[in-house]
């Protein structure tokens, strides 16, 4: 009789997408084998089957579990940000250190978005899309507000997301610079990138 998945179940799932994100982020989604994951987590291949009914399915919960993860942290970290300055600073501290944290999981989400199919594509996608929109509305108020001067803020969206997470395929804990003081950094940049006028270090939330 097979056992009902509770606490054992929630445990070995998670130990089952631990596992499934070393092994994508080091071989890749299609040269990953269910037996080899199998194999890495301790259980027969068969079980896998019971939290994931195909290998499609695995690699969709890994990545849309790291977006809801994503998503959650930045919206309990901007709950109490004002001002634009203050939230623009604030995102893009946090989304350089969340994915130098994490970067089994961005790899992944950025290298295997195309194994995924149909609606699971679709899914992911949007995902990314609200958090990418979090972004483009905090440019919004400040270009509504006179605070920022900014030609094309769809554009000037997306090169901010990819000058932060461009920090995840170089840094080294052995940089000369610590992640904090990277950050520090780019929120200066990012700031010049979207003419923000009379900006105050009050008003970037140090």
């Amino acid at each position: 009789m097979a056992r009902t998945i509770g606490s054992d179940g929630e445990k070995t799932q998670a130990a089952i997408h631990v596992a499934a994100r070393r092994l994508i982020a080091k071989v890749g989604y299609e040269a990953m084998s269910m037996r080899q994951l199998a194999e890495k987590v301790g259980v027969q291949a068969a079980a896998l089957y019971r939290y994931h009914p195909t290998k499609q399915e695995l690699l969709f919960a890994v990545m849309r579990d790291h977006m809801d993860r994503l998503l959650a942290a930045w919206r309990t970290e901007s709950q109490t940000l004002t001002t634009p300055f203050e939230r623009l600073a604030a995102f893009i501290r946090f989304h350089i250190r969340y994915h130098v944290e994490r970067r089994d999981d961005v790899h992944i989400a950025n290298m295997e978005l195309r194994s995924l199919q149909g609606d699971k594509l679709a899914i992911l996608v949007e995902l990314r899309a609200v958090y990418e929109n979090e972004l483009r509305l905090i440019l919004e108020a400040g270009s509504a507000s006179g605070q920022f001067d900014i030609d094309d803020i769809p554009l000037t969206t997306r090169a901010i997301i990819a000058m932060t997470t461009g920090v995840n395929v170089w840094f080294r804990p052995d940089d000369r610079l610590t992640v904090t003081q990277i950050a520090e950094k780019y929120v200066t940049m990012g700031l010049r990138l979207v003419g923000a006028k009379n900006v105050t270090t009050k008003d970037m939330g140090e």
